[in-house]
């Protein structure tokens, strides 16, 4: 009897040589397998401008001359895994992703297979606009390398260059900077400020018997805790600068005290995960916050009370726009290095029982777009150059601001870095005993 290759032969090869050259078009090398493969028909490279970059990914390749596929409509389908295929795909040091080819229509669709499936969820959802195979999937395919622990690295997209937002605001300092030396400790400068009877200030610092203000303490309660006839007026780089790193510790923990007392009507200070965060003006009450972001005047929330979704007249809790700090010296340049967060009380003014999960959830739907406006909203809070409901800035007082901010400098990246890689939720796989219809489409990725 004559040996006859069958039609499911046939349209297997004709499946990978036409997903070979789709990978080809979107400007990635594409290397087939012997015919002993068991699940993994090749192997797809990442390049960038015709670089290979070594960073791989295997893949799965499903052909089929007509057929629908299950569920399929306008929008949506849904593909059922093998079982046998997922369990050896789960031990794959590669991402894997699953290429469906149709040859009557030409049409090509992926999607990433889970790794950490369970063996009764096999049925794959795919939209087919988001889950096309093409030039537009370059990047969201190139981020799959990316690993899910540990630091991770950068994979360049294939697309053009974007400006990147450094969270760093340069600081201008005042000329001179009074120090004196002084016969208190700290704690005990503390008790005497309270005790005096005045209104105290606690932008200084003293550090080995020897006091730091940029106000003169003359003039002020400061008077009390130092050596009035030991007062000196001194040009701020002779400390600001120092070499020694012990010397460059001790300044910035003066500037961040001085953040304190300079914001203190506005921002609170929680001491335990280091943070500033805007404080509220009333139990259970939101605040906002107007500014004039990139281009467009915006307004934030800066305070959010949270409704109850169980209990609608209820508050969950309010969440806090927070910022942990971070000085620097850089080039001679002082930096106040912003990391936005979240701050979060039961009531605005209680500290809440269980703010790390509430954390998580927030940080979850974090991205590179909120961060960077979140960046922008403390350099406009920061510089007091924007108005606000909420009375932000307008203390009716005339007491100087030592510390003034500039703009967050910025940096052209060659290339764009994708969004997903800010971000990769766990992909989504349908339970095979759930028989629920699909309708419309869906982006699961």
């Amino acid at each position: 009897m004559p040996k006859k290759i069958t039609k499911s032969q046939l349209i297997g090869e004709i499946g990978e040589a036409a997903t070979k050259s789709r990978f080809l078009n979107i400007g990635f090398q594409f290397d087939g397998r012997s015919r002993l493969e068991a699940g993994i028909d090749g192997i797809a490279e990442v390049m960038v401008d015709g670089t290979p970059l070594a960073k791989m990914i295997a893949v799965q390749v499903k052909a089929t001359e007509s057929a629908k596929y299950t569920g399929e409509n306008d929008q949506s389908f849904t593909y059922l895994l093998r079982t046998d295929d997922l369990k050896y795909w789960r031990t794959s040091n590669l991402p894997v992703i699953l290429v469906l080819y149709r040859q009557s229509d030409e049409s090509f669709y992926w999607k990433e297979i889970p790794l950490d499936f369970e063996v009764n969820q096999r049925k794959l959802q795919f939209n087919k606009s988001s889950d096309m195979l093409n030039r537009n999937a370059a990047d969201a395919i190139a981020q799959l390398t990316v690993p899910k622990a540990g630091h991770g690295y950068y994979v360049p997209p294939l697309g053009g260059g974007e400006e990147a937002l450094v969270n760093m605001l340069p600081i201008t300092l005042p000329n001179e900077i009074y120090v004196s030396s002084t016969p208190y400790s700290s704690k005990q400068a503390l008790a005497i400020l309270f005790n005096s009877g005045e209104t105290p200030r606690f932008d200084w610092v003293i550090k080995g018997r020897t006091f730091w203000s940029f106000h003169d303490p003359r003039s002020e309660c400061t008077r009390l805790i130092v050596d009035q006839d030991q007062i000196e007026a001194i040009d701020t780089s002779d400390i600001s600068l120092h070499e020694d790193l012990d010397e460059q510790y001790n300044f910035s923990f003066f500037l961040r005290q001085l953040l304190r007392h300079q914001y203190d009507r506005d921002l609170g200070w929680e001491k335990g995960n280091k943070v500033f965060y805007f404080r509220a003006e009333a139990e259970n009450t939101s605040r906002i916050f107007k500014y004039l972001a990139s281009k467009n005047r915006t307004e934030t929330n800066v305070v959010n009370a949270s409704k109850d979704k169980k209990e609608p007249g209820k508050i969950a809790f309010v969440r806090h726009h927070a910022f942990a700090p971070r000085f620097e010296l850089m080039l001679d340049q002082w930096f106040l290095i912003i990391s936005p967060t979240y701050h979060f009380t039961t009531n605005g003014f209680a500290a809440h029982s269980y703010p790390a999960a509430l954390l998580s959830g927030k940080k979850r739907m974090d991205n590179n777009a909120s961060l960077r406006g979140q960046v922008i909203m403390w350099h406009r809070f920061l510089s007091g150059s924007e108005e606000s409901s909420g009375d932000l800035f307008a203390s009716g007082d005339s007491e100087p601001k030592f510390l003034t901010f500039s703009a967050p400098p910025t940096v052209i990246l060659p290339t764009t870095v994708p969004e997903k890689a800010w971000n990769t939720p766990k992909p989504k796989v349908i339970d095979e005993d759930d028989q629920d219809d699909i309708q419309g489409g869906f982006n699961l990725d």
